[in-house]
Parts: C-alpha cells; structure tokens; sequence
C-alpha cells in the first residue's frame, strides 16, 4: 500500500464487503422500565436485499449499492459504481475473497479501468475490514430492535443510514499511511 501512495500519490484508498438484511429483527440489550419486556416482530419469511457498501477510508464515506442477489454481474456494477463516484484518480480496493469477487464480468471491468487495483485481504480475516465495522454500525443504528413492517421501508432506511453518515476508521494510521500521506499530496 506504501507502494501506492508512493508511485500514485492521489490514490484513493476504499475498503468494500456485502451484507444481506432480513426483515427479521437482530436484537440488543436495551433499557426498559421494570415490568415491561421490549417486544420485537419476527417475520418468518426468508426475503432479503443485499448491499454492497465501499468505504473511503480517508474521508469516511461510503459507497452503496442495493441489489437482490450477490454475484459478479452485481459485483461489477458496484465496481462501475465506484468508478463513476471516483473520477480520474487511482483506486486502491481492498476486498476479501467472496466468490462472487470473481469471475468475467469484474475481469471486464478491471481491465477496461486500470486505476483501479485489487488488493485481497488475507482468508478468514473479516476483522481487518473496516466496512465490516460499518455494517456493524448501521446495524446498531437502524435494524437491531427494529418495528419496521416492510423490508423496502427497512432497505431504504438502511441506505440513507449508509450514504448520509461517516464512519471513521483507523486502517490508515494502523498501517502508517496516514503519517506519509500528505507528503505526497
């Protein structure tokens, strides 16, 4: 990654992982006055939406995508998505090894855009991902404990949460690129 900063000064570092929503509610602990046990819906059906979310781990924004299923065609129309968000500057994305992170469509893409460079993280390792911290935090936010009815409502809320908030990440300052950086800017 120093390479990049180093060789592209004006890279922009992204971090991207998918997630699917049920309507069905994840719960928390939360306060409630004694005698009176919180209820939360269950929905026994199986319907979902998935995102895919891309964070910029300089300015904390993240990049979303809606889909219905995750696949290399959904992939590579995030990948689109995150090209036509980023004009003209190098794209440093790291990603984990997801199946649907390979395959034509994404080799299409990525070799129709040479500014934007894969980087995998390391098998098993979800920890080191900070858009893993960012579901982690929407779901806090808009879908533990949640009374919504309808999983459009859930979906729509969640994206709002995702494209209107910033969520901060150490990432840099851990691997020092934070400290260099500038230099080269």
């Amino acid at each position: 990654m120093i390479d990049a900063v180093q060789d592209k000064p004006n890279t922009v570092f992204l971090t991207e992982d998918e997630m699917s929503m049920y309507l069905q509610a994840t719960t928390m602990a939360v306060w409630a006055p004694t005698g009176q046990t919180p209820q939360v819906r269950v929905d026994p059906g199986r319907a979902k939406v998935c995102f895919y979310g891309t964070l910029d781990l300089q300015t904390g924004r993240d990049i979303v995508t809606r889909v219905l299923v995750m696949n290399a065609e959904a992939t590579a129309q995030h990948l689109v998505q995150i090209l036509e968000a980023i004009p003209e500057r190098p794209i440093l994305l790291l990603w984990d090894r997801a199946p649907w992170h390979s395959g034509q469509p994404i080799r299409d893409v990525l070799s129709a855009n040479p500014r934007l460079e894969i980087m995998r993280f390391p098998v098993a390792a979800p920890e080191l991902n900070p858009q893993e911290h960012v579901w982690k935090a929407v779901r806090r936010a808009v879908s533990h404990n949640h009374t919504q009815r309808r999983l459009p409502e859930l979906a729509d809320q969640i994206e709002n949460h995702l494209t209107t908030e910033t969520f901060g990440s150490s990432f840099l300052d851990h691997y020092g690129l934070n400290a260099i950086y500038p230099m080269f800017n």
